[in-house]
């Protein structure tokens, strides 16, 4: 249920059927006409697909497709960490509990897709140093990242955070060092003149693009300029340490700490650098824990499957992960037997159009595709994409694209209006005619008691009042 499906896929819908990219705002009264870019157009594609072939299930299934390649990816990330299967299940598990802080039908998971992938591209040219014979073909590796920037820049504005990373690795190894458990080999000369190109060829490969340098800045335009965005969006909160998710991670946290006391391991300063990010961005921003998830679990596996080979080790036993104890006709049958209750599972199309009704106005659906109004609708911002995307007729006041509207000076009244600062102030200036909002909230309480507004529908989540008074309100 993330609100902002259902602009994305009006979005895609305008890109497929009229062969040309989005550079102005089409579907509000407040911001028509203002000039808008499309950040995400390449990742709304999947979506606005899946919702032709499947709708509902097709979203879904979109969703669950981008989420589990992302999580065998931190698997594999694991893997490589650990050389222990047991060990790359745990914390794969645990990435997936935090993951959910993103799970829904969003274009950000394409962006942890491309991060995923420009991790393990880094891992192995790091691998490729300590292993001849894979070294030519590994390093080789490093040349694919500048097509995935490509490809990354025109997903989601989550490629920034893959562009730091990828000049921490390179600055990382760019000395020799051995202080305790941090040691490196600095790179070689031609390792550098790789790292350098792939890096320059990597930061041009981002201004191609329909939008060109405006595309490039948008990430540093939302971290510095969009201060309201930040500071109302729930999802740029600090992270909730009294929440499930940020005890998890914090309990993680605390036994990563143990393990470094238990078992001493030696660590890259690359690894440590995206440790760093990982733990810093989450704690910051609590929609970062699925970054953390991708950065710290996989380096937490290296010091599970080493305390278990000390534990093995005391007691004498065999390692769990030797290839004779493997059964393959058993994990086989277990794998049909999951994929036969994952399909029997699969949820039916109204059990997921059901879902939407407790946080958008689905019932009121058939009512409002016959509502054309006579004036300006003042709407819940969350609700915006929902209604542009079903109801098309209707003038919208906000979406939840805040970008264009903090600019425009409409995100800053809307939150007064709610909040009732001005309330009646802002709605005489946007000539508000009707109010589509959610039931039982402070500003329909407040207008339904002013003697002003008159109640033309209503059901368990919404309610759409209209200004019986003439004129504007005192």
């Amino acid at each position: 249920a993330d609100p902002d499906i259902w602009w994305h896929l009006r979005n895609a819908e305008y890109q497929v059927l009229s062969h040309s990219f989005i550079v102005r705002d089409m579907y509000s009264f407040t911001a028509a006409g203002m000039p808008w870019i499309n950040h995400e157009w390449l990742a709304e594609l999947p979506f606005y697909f899946g919702w032709r072939l499947l709708r509902a299930r097709g979203l879904y299934l979109v969703t669950l497709c981008a989420i589990e390649v992302i999580l065998l990816g931190v698997f594999r990330l694991a893997c490589r960490k650990s050389e222990s299967l047991r060990a790359s299940v745990a914390v794969t598990a645990v990435a997936s509990v935090l993951a959910t802080v993103s799970f829904g039908p969003r274009t950000l998971l394409f962006g942890w897709i491309c991060l995923v992938a420009e991790l393990l591209i880094l891992d192995r040219f790091f691998d490729a140093r300590f292993f001849e014979d894979r070294f030519l073909k590994d390093e080789r590796l490093i040349w694919a990242l500048p097509p995935l920037f490509l490809l990354w820049v025109n997903t989601h504005g989550s490629w920034l955070i893959g562009m730091v990373l990828f000049t921490l690795f390179i600055l990382s190894g760019s000395f020799s060092l051995s202080l305790g458990a941090i040691e490196n080999v600095a790179w070689t000369r031609s390792q550098r003149r790789k790292l350098a190109a792939s890096w320059c060829l990597s930061l041009g490969a981002l201004f191609v693009n329909p939008y060109g340098w405006r595309l490039v800045v948008y990430p540093f335009d939302l971290a510095f300029h969009q201060r309201l965005n930040i500071a109302n969006v729930q999802e740029w909160e600090s992270l909730d340490f009294h929440s499930p998710r940020g005890r998890i991670f914090l309990g993680s946290l605390i036994l990563f700490f143990l393990l470094q006391l238990i078992r001493r391991r030696i660590w890259a300063p690359y690894e440590l650098a995206f440790l760093a990010v990982g733990v810093y961005s989450s704690f910051t921003y609590s929609r970062f824990l699925f970054l953390a998830g991708i950065l710290v679990m996989p380096l937490m596996a290296k010091d599970l499957a080493g305390l278990g080979a000390c534990l093995r080790a005391a007691r004498r036993l065999p390692s769990p992960d030797r290839p004779a104890r493997n059964r393959p006709w058993l994990n086989a049958a277990l794998l049909l037997i999951l994929a036969l209750w994952a399909v029997h599972r699969f949820p039916r199309e109204s059990r997921l159009m059901g879902s939407q009704s407790a946080k958008f106005p689905q019932t009121a659906l058939q009512y409002l595709s016959g509502f054309h109004p006579r004036g300006n609708v003042f709407n819940d911002y969350l609700w915006g994409g929902f209604l542009s995307w079903n109801t098309r007729q209707i003038p919208l006041l906000i979406d939840s694209r805040v970008d264009i509207f903090e600019y425009k000076g409409v995100l800053r009244d809307y939150l007064d209006a709610t909040r009732l600062r001005n309330t009646l102030a802002v709605l005489d200036k946007y000539k508000i005619r009707y109010v589509l909002f959610a039931k039982d909230t402070p500003l329909v309480y407040f207008l339904s008691h002013t003697g002003s507004w008159k109640v033309d529908y209503q059901d368990h989540n919404t309610v759409l009042l209209e200004r019986a008074a003439p004129g504007p309100l005192m």
